[in-house]
């Protein structure tokens, strides 16, 4: 049997995630944010590319500061001899999450 105040107590406790992709200028996790992306599951608030002038962080240091959780961190891969300084995709990708509540 189904009791309506356990579905109540549930939708009150509803957590949403919130994603945050930041390019770092190298790979030393306090260095400098050269681009990023934001995605927000709480429907709260919406971004586009180029909405910001000034990145959410200064660094990924500074978002596990402010509680941000690092979910991945690309990896270091040695550049092919006679190509380092192709430009080409931002390789220093750290990928960081949030759960916040949200109202049922």
């Amino acid at each position: 049997m189904q009791r309506p105040e356990a579905f109540a107590i549930l939708r009150g406790l509803m957590k949403r995630q919130k994603v945050l992709v930041l390019y770092l200028a190298d790979s030393a996790l306090d260095s400098n944010v050269i681009a990023w992306a934001q995605y927000d599951g709480t429907a709260k608030s919406e971004h586009m590319a180029g909405d910001a002038e000034e990145p959410p962080y200064a660094s990924g240091l500074a978002a596990l500061r402010d509680g941000w959780r690092l979910l991945q961190i690309a990896p270091l891969q040695a550049h092919a001899p006679g190509s380092e300084f192709t430009t080409s995709y931002l390789k220093y990708e750290c990928l960081f999450e949030q759960w916040v509540d949200v109202d049922g």
